[in-house]
């Protein structure tokens, strides 16, 4: 057991002594009928504020945790302009590997241009869901040509990526249905399929022949079934076989979406994604699903596939129907980096030599870098929350900007730094972070 595991541990069990000793308090009040009313009343009071929900106390203990550990919080600083490859945080400059601007083109002064010139023809926001009043040319125009990179035959924009699978999930299926899901997948994912009221069920990341085994026992006893997997795994920096799942999905008479959101500019020779690194023909994936806030500069979600699904989508789903329309100003600089990347496909082979670089060298000084394939994303586990803090702070100090993930987002032994790769990252920048890296793992 690891250290932070063990103080978590402990601090949370000193929370919980603390309200055992308030309820003791409690009962121990005289009896009398203005005690009970009074103690009742607090009850009652208690329930109705935020601070007595469990919610709170997580956040309580989670701050309780820093200020025992002496380790000063990494999250929530305030950069003070584009956040790339470097960044301005407190007036110096860092190396940055805490943004998924994989490309560089969410500073970009030509998508920036074609943003402004947005505002300035239809102003910052939509004002209105679009079936009601809210469609603007630059929406159909970006969905066109989502489509065609996907080569599908229709496209659906929404305004979150994270709302995107959970609201076309809620809306394609619901009870007597499945919905099947990689261990690792994002929450919002998980999020869709239990707000959807279908049978969920996860099987081991990546591995489709126990996702096979799953759906040969249980796939007759529902109508219809969801596979969901992920082009590329943010947390781990790892892909699926694309292929064996295509023949998973086929075999069982299945859907399968495939969360593109940090896979689409990354994977494969021209940034085409999962199915250009796999080999496999875009038709094979019933919801191509991804984000517009990472390769594509702007923000908000989409699903690319076949016409009715669309239709579905656009007149059914609640994320869509009963939500304002993607501001314009973003559809437009999604647009128009769809078409960089189109263009300009050197910026994905730089991309793939960074994260290949920074992979070999981390692996050739002996860091844990678990499963990553070395595109885009490379977690470096450090083996325990305090630990990652501890070099996250550190490695800030030297000018480097990396976030850590904590427990419960992954297990305690599973904690790490986890390292945004960038087309427009130096090798230079890359190998002065791997060594002092390295320098915090040989000194632990």
């Amino acid at each position: 057991m690891g250290l932070g595991e063990t103080l978590r541990q402990q601090l949370a069990a000193k929370a919980l002594k603390r309200q055992l000793e308030r309820a003791t308090d409690a009962i121990d009040a005289p009896g009398v009928p203005d005690a009970q009313a009074a103690q009742a009343a607090q009850t009652l009071s208690a329930r109705s504020r935020f601070e007595a929900m469990p919610q709170y106390q997580q956040v309580k203990l989670m701050r309780e945790m820093g200020e025992t550990l002496r380790v000063e919080s990494p999250f929530f600083r305030v950069h003070d302009g584009i956040a790339g490859a470097t960044t301005q945080i407190g007036g110096r400059e860092y190396v940055n590997f805490a943004n998924y601007s994989y490309l560089g083109f969410a500073g970009d002064p030509v998508i920036a241009s074609r943003a402004k010139a947005a505002i300035d023809r239809y102003g910052t926001s939509a004002s209105a869901s679009r079936i009601v009043a809210g469609e603007r040319p630059v929406h159909r125009e970006l969905e066109r040509a989502l489509a065609a990179f996907y080569e599908t035959d229709d496209c659906v924009a929404f305004v979150s990526g994270h709302a995107t699978n959970v609201t076309v999930i809620g809306a394609l299926f619901g009870p007597g249905d499945l919905i099947v899901h990689d261990a690792l997948a994002h929450n919002s994912i998980v999020q869709g399929a239990q707000l959807s009221g279908a049978k969920r069920l996860s099987f081991a990341h990546n591995d489709w022949q126990a996702l096979d085994e799953l759906l040969t026992r249980v796939r007759r006893e529902y109508r219809h079934v969801l596979i969901a997997i992920e082009g590329l795994y943010s947390m781990d920096g790892d892909f699926p076989d694309l292929e064996r799942f295509c023949e998973v999905k086929e075999r069982h008479g299945a859907f399968l979406l495939v969360d593109e959101a940090h896979s689409l500019g990354v994977l494969g020779a021209t940034g085409r994604g999962i199915r250009e690194q796999c080999g496999v023909a875009p038709e094979r994936v019933d919801l191509w699903m991804g984000t517009m806030s990472k390769t594509l500069a702007g923000c908000g979600g989409f699903i690319a596939g076949c016409q009715p699904l669309a239709d579905m989508l656009r007149h059914l789903a609640p994320g869509f129907l009963y939500s304002v329309g993607l501001a314009p100003a973003l559809a437009e600089a999604s647009l128009a980096a769809l078409e960089a990347l189109i263009a300009q496909p050197e910026r994905v082979a730089r991309l793939r030599e960074r994260g290949h670089q920074f992979l070999a060298e981390a692996r050739a000084a002996g860091l844990n870098v678990g499963t990553s394939a070395g595109y885009a994303v490379v977690p470096v586990i450090t083996g325990s929350s305090l630990k990652a803090a501890q070099w996250a702070n550190a490695l800030f100090e030297e000018g480097i900007n990396v976030q850590p993930i904590f427990y419960p987002a992954v297990e305690e032994k599973a904690a790490r730094l986890r390292f945004f790769i960038c087309s427009t990252h130096e090798a230079e920048q890359i190998s002065r972070t791997v060594g002092a890296v390295a320098r915090l793992a040989g000194n632990s």
